[in-house]
């Protein structure tokens, strides 16, 4: 396994994110990894990342993260993103509307011995509650 921080988080992306494979998160993240989600809900380990997954998951079942840019050096990086999808459960406080959206955002990663042991996200979340809400 290439155990670099582009891969990992390439990874981390398709895998985990993308394709919803649990069995990818035990190879990604390591036990102690602490996580900073757009929505700010803050995790630990492998578990905690997965619970806050599919609360995004049970939101917007079709949930993508496409990465736009990536820059690492050694352990450390950042990427940009836009996130897609269909609104259907709670997401942002906002029940489901049916709607797809489309926001940007950026995430900060660390990573030790072949795994991530951070991430921190950013989105922008006023632009997804806007598309969200219901019109004036």
């Amino acid at each position: 396994m290439d155990p670099s921080i582009s891969r990992l988080i390439g990874r981390f992306y398709a895998e985990l994110w993308n394709a919803w494979d649990d069995a990818a998160v035990e190879q990604v993240l390591a036990q102690g990894f602490k996580f900073r989600g757009s929505m700010g809900t803050e995790t630990s380990g492998p578990d905690g990342w997965r619970g806050y997954r599919d609360t995004i998951r049970a939101a917007a079942p079709d949930f993508h993260n496409e990465v736009i840019e990536l820059v690492a050096n050694d352990d450390r990086a950042a990427v940009r993103l836009l996130y897609t999808g269909h609104h259907r459960g709670v997401l942002a406080g906002i029940p489901g509307t049916g709607r797809h959206f489309q926001y940007s955002g950026a995430a900060f990663f660390t990573s030790s011995v072949g795994r991530l042991t951070s991430a921190w996200v950013l989105g922008d979340l006023d632009g997804l509650r806007r598309q969200l809400q219901p019109p004036s």
